[in-house]
């Protein structure tokens, strides 16, 4: 149940900590995974621990906002591999110069980081492998989304919330279109994860947890382990639908 075998995924944004779990999670599961990172350096460390585990994966250094680069390195790992990508968890997410302040104190050209990756990294991604899919048949689309999409934060993440927003309204859109060739198409919005324990003083961790019922922050096999199901044969009578994954926070 929930085999991946003979499938191959295409991850974004994998080369550390979510993403790295799902890369990992869809190995195990027995698909041969391109883990693409903006830096292939990282790609290349989860590829060399999804091989000590006796499992198959290839590093893919491009960015996903440049169309052509993302077709050029997409075929490129396609050739290599003899098969043509059947599973896209697009979860590359944090624009290097994203910022994070109010609306108010942003200028303009501080707005597209966050939108560019969000929304265009996944309409580039989505548009290079998506014919493929329908022409087999077979498709799985997974947008790794975020709560901050559907509910206001005074936390200076407008920008972050807008492109995750936009895609997933596009992915409702996309299941209703892709679905008659076999092609599904769903979102998984996150909580906190625990990466967050690197970028913030424990005090405000504990303050964090606090509204988490379950008591802890996300971690990355258990998000992977979501996305192995959305990327399996067992789910495909699921599409077009946004699934909390928070702990059980409450979103809305």
């Amino acid at each position: 149940m929930f085999s991946l075998e003979a499938r191959v995924a295409l991850v974004t944004g994998a080369g550390q900590s979510v993403g790295a779990g799902i890369a990992t999670v869809l190995a195990r599961q027995g698909a041969t995974v391109i883990v693409n990172d903006l830096t292939i350096d990282r790609a290349e460390k989860v590829v060399a621990a999804i091989a000590e585990e006796g499992n198959h994966a290839l590093a893919a250094g491009f960015d996903v906002t440049d169309l052509d680069a993302v077709s050029a390195h997409v075929r490129e790992s396609e050739a290599a591999l003899g098969h043509h990508v059947d599973i896209l968890v697009h979860n590359a997410g944090v624009a290097l110069e994203r910022t994070n302040k109010r609306f108010r104190e942003l200028t303009p050209d501080q707005w597209s980081p966050s939108i560019d990756l969000n929304l265009y990294g996944l309409l580039n991604t989505t548009r290079v492998v998506l014919d493929g899919m329908c022409d087999s048949g077979w498709g799985r689309i997974v947008q790794v989304s975020s709560g901050s999409a559907r509910t206001g934060q005074n936390i200076g993440v407008s920008m972050y919330a807008a492109g995750k927003s936009g895609g997933e309204g596009f992915m409702r859109h996309l299941a209703a279109e892709v679905g008659q060739f076999g092609v599904t198409a769903n979102i998984l919005a996150l909580g906190h994860q625990k990466n967050l324990e690197e970028k913030m003083p424990p005090e405000m961790i504990d303050r964090i947890l606090e509204t988490i019922p379950i008591g802890r922050l996300g971690d990355p096999i258990e998000v992977g382990a979501a996305c192995g199901y959305l990327s399996s044969n067992e789910a495909g009578g699921l599409t077009g639908q946004t699934i909390d994954f928070n702990g059980g926070s409450q979103t809305r």
